[in-house]
C-alpha cells in the first residue's frame, strides 16, 4: 500500500486562506445586498468577480474551491429536496413535462440556427444550441428558497421541468460532442444515454421515495445513526456521484435524495440537522461562478456584441418555451416558471468547457458561453423577486 504525505504547512496554509477570503467575501457580499433588498445570491456571486481573476486577484480557482464548489451546489439541492414530495411533482407533472420539452427545443433551435447563421460547422452549431438549452436550477432554487417561495405551485413546476431540462440537456450535450468529435450523429447512443437517464429517475425519484413512505424510520436503523443526518448526507453524496458517472448532473442525484428522505420528516425535524451544511456549503458554490468571469475577454467590441446577442436569444427562446408549457398556470404563473427556467449558471458554462474541449468552440465563443452563462445568471434574481412581490400568480396555492 503506497503512502500518501500530508500536505505541507504552507500548502494547509494557502487553501484555509483562500476558504476564509472566498467564505468573507460571499457573506459581505450577502450582507450588503440584503440591506438593499436585492437576491443574496447576486451579492455573492459579485463578490467572486471582485476577489477572483477578474478584478482583485485575490484567490486563483483550484482543486479546493472546484470542490467546495460542487459540494455547495449538491447540499443546495439536497436541500430543495428536502422541501419538496414527490405527490407535488406530480401534480405539476404535465406542466413541468411540457415547460421542460419547451424550454428545450426552442433554446436548442435558436443556437443551431444562430451556429449556421455565422458560418460555423454541423459540429459547432449543433454545441451553441446544446449550450443554449443548459438549466441551473441551482440559481433558481436559491431565490425561491430565500423568497419562501418552494410551496408555490410554479415553484414545483420549476424544479420538475428542470429534471426533464437536464435529462435532455445530457442526450443533447453527447450528440453535440459526437458530431465535434467524428462528424456523425449516433442515434443508438443517444437512445441508451435517454434511457439510462429516465430510468435512474424513475427508479430513484419513485422507487426510493415509496420505500421511505413506507419505512420512514429506516434512517434511523444503522447502529451508528445517532440521528438522521449521516445516513442521510451517505445517501445524498451517493445518489449525486452515481448520477455524475451516468453523465447526468450529480445535483439531480442529490435532489433526487432529499426528496426521498423528505417522507421521514414526520418522524425526525432532518432539515434542522442539515441546515448547518446548506449554510456553510453553498456560498462557495456562488463565489466560484463569479470567479469564472474573465473581463478581458470582452474588451473587443465585435465579441461584447455577440455576448448581447447570444444572451438574448438565451433568455427570448427559453423564457417563450417555458412560458408556454405553463400557459395552464395563468398568464402570471407562466411568467414566473418562464424566467425562473432561464439562469444557465453553472451548466451553461460545464457545456461550454466540454465544447472547448472538444474543439467545437474558439477562445472567443467560449468567452461568449460563459459570459452568457453568468448575466442570465444576474438577472434573473431581481426580475423573479419582482414577480414574486407583485400580485400572487394565477395557480399558485
Amino acid at each position: 500500500m503506497s503512502f500518501v504525505p500530508p500536505l505541507a504547512a504552507s500548502t494547509v496554509a494557502d487553501i484555509l486562506l483562500d476558504l476564509f477570503i472566498v467564505l468573507l467575501a460571499a457573506k459581505i457580499g450577502d450582507e450588503i445586498f440584503k440591506r438593499i433588498r436585492q437576491p443574496a445570491i447576486v451579492g455573492e456571486i459579485l463578490a467572486g468577480i471582485i476577489v477572483g481573476p477578474a478584478v482583485f486577484g485575490l484567490v486563483e480557482l483550484g482543486e479546493t474551491l472546484t470542490v467546495f464548489a460542487e459540494l455547495g451546489v449538491v447540499f443546495l439541492l439536497f436541500w430543495v429536496g428536502l422541501e419538496t414530495r414527490l405527490s407535488d411533482l406530480l401534480q405539476v407533472g404535465k406542466v413541468a413535462g411540457l415547460a421542460g420539452v419547451l424550454g428545450v427545443i426552442l433554446p436548442f433551435a435558436g443556437g443551431v440556427a444562430l451556429g449556421f447563421g455565422m458560418g460555423e460547422e454541423t459540429g459547432t452549431a449543433v454545441f451553441l444550441g446544446a449550450a443554449l438549452v443548459a438549466t441551473s436550477v441551482g440559481i433558481t432554487s436559491a431565490v425561491l428558497l430565500e423568497m419562501g417561495a418552494m410551496d408555490r405551485t410554479e415553484s414545483r413546476a420549476i424544479l420538475g421541468a428542470a429534471i426533464v431540462d437536464d435529462i435532455l440537456a445530457l442526450v443533447l450535450v453527447g450528440v453535440a460532442t459526437g458530431i465535434a468529435e467524428t462528424g456523425e450523429f449516433d442515434p443508438l447512443t443517444a437512445l441508451v444515454v435517454l434511457a439510462i437517464a429516465v430510468g435512474f429517475v424513475v427508479f430513484v425519484g419513485v422507487g426510493g421515495t415509496k420505500l421511505l413512505q413506507a419505512r420512514p424510520a429506516l434512517l434511523q436503523t444503522p447502529k451508528f445513526s445517532e440521528s438522521p443526518l449521516l445516513p442521510g448526507v451517505i445517501i445524498c453524496l451517493g445518489l449525486a456521484a452515481f448520477a455524475a458517472e451516468i453523465g447526468l448532473a450529480a445535483i439531480i442525484g442529490a435532489f433526487l435524495a432529499g426528496m426521498m428522505i423528505a417522507e421521514t420528516k414526520d418522524e425526525d425535524p432532518i432539515e434542522e440537522e442539515v441546515a448547518p451544511l446548506y449554510a456553510f456549503f453553498p456560498p462557495f458554490f456562488f463565489v466560484v461562478i463569479g470567479m469564472q468571469v474573465d473581463l478581458d475577454a470582452f474588451t473587443d467590441l465585435g465579441t461584447d456584441a455577440l455576448l448581447l446577442g447570444v444572451t438574448a436569444l438565451a433568455v427570448v427562446t427559453k423564457f417563450a418555451g417555458a412560458w408556454l408549457g405553463a400557459r395552464s398556470l395563468g398568464p402570471k404563473g407562466a411568467a414566473f416558471v418562464g424566467v425562473g427556467m432561464v439562469p444557465r449558471g453553472e451548466v451553461g458554462i460545464i457545456v461550454a468547457s466540454i465544447g472547448l474541449a472538444a474543439g467545437a468552440f474558439d477562445e472567443e465563443l467560449f468567452a461568449v458561453i460563459v459570459g452568457m452563462s453568468i448575466l442570465t445568471t444576474l438577472i434573473v434574481p431581481p426580475v423573479l423577486r419582482r414577480l414574486a412581490d407583485a400580485d400572487a400568480p394565477d395557480g399558485v396555492t
